[in-house]
């Protein structure tokens, strides 16, 4: 129970630093906002797949912005202190389930904005929201991991970069194949293929687990 009651805490002093530092929030806001406004003035509104593919990137550097300063944002200070009163795996359980939250929340606000400005083409809505659900959380997971590497490193950017894309792009491709079924009325969404996506996610967590302790001794 006390690591339940630390997972907790750790996540409240997150969401309360969130609250008080609103221009982080609304600086992502913003980025979503605008690039949804211009991507409307130069296509309008474009056929389902480009309508997909785009929505995809977008999150992506979404969660970029959104799970990249969950580490980088901690001093030496602060770490040494939580190094005193949490575990590793309590500390980055933490930071893993924060981001989630901030990714649903960035991942329904994006769709929101993309149905209002550049039409609606989905045909399967639950289905399709859920996906979004989903990859929210998947893409959150892996950036969060990348970011407590790359805190450890001089070059963070470079570094998400380089572990990012080979991990990333085969959960956007599989993300991609199930939200393409969305827009078809005849296609049904493979079970399949939402398993393994969610089994990628799950290893992601235990892989965090594992060695983030690694670099909480550094």
């Amino acid at each position: 129970m006390s690591a339940v009651r630390h997972i907790i805490t750790l996540f409240k002093k997150d969401l309360l630093l969130e609250v008080r530092q609103q221009y982080s929030f609304y600086g992502i806001l913003l980025y979503i906002g605008a690039t949804v406004f211009v991507l409307f003035l130069a296509i309008d509104e474009p056929e389902s797949k480009v309508w997909n593919g785009l929505f995809w990137v977008i999150q992506l550097f979404i969660c970029i912005n959104a799970v990249a300063k969950s580490f980088l944002q901690e001093s030496k200070g602060r770490m040494l202190y939580f190094y005193s009163i949490a575990s590793p795996g309590d500390f980055v359980l933490s930071k893993l389930l924060f981001n989630s939250l901030l990714m649903l929340v960035m991942s329904l606000l994006s769709l929101f904005l993309f149905t209002l400005f550049l039409g609606n083409p989905i045909v399967k809505a639950g289905a399709f929201i859920g996906l979004v659900l989903l990859g929210g959380w998947s893409l959150s997971l892996v950036f969060t991991f990348l970011a407590a590497i790359a805190a450890k490193a001089q070059q963070n950017a470079a570094i998400m970069a380089v572990l990012g894309f080979p991990i990333i792009i085969p959960q956007l491709l599989l993300l991609m194949k199930l939200s393409n079924e969305t827009f078809n009325p005849v296609l049904i969404v493979s079970a399949t293929t939402i398993l393994l996506l969610v089994a990628l996610d799950i290893m992601i967590v235990i892989l965090a687990v594992i060695l983030f302790p690694f670099l909480w001794k550094d």
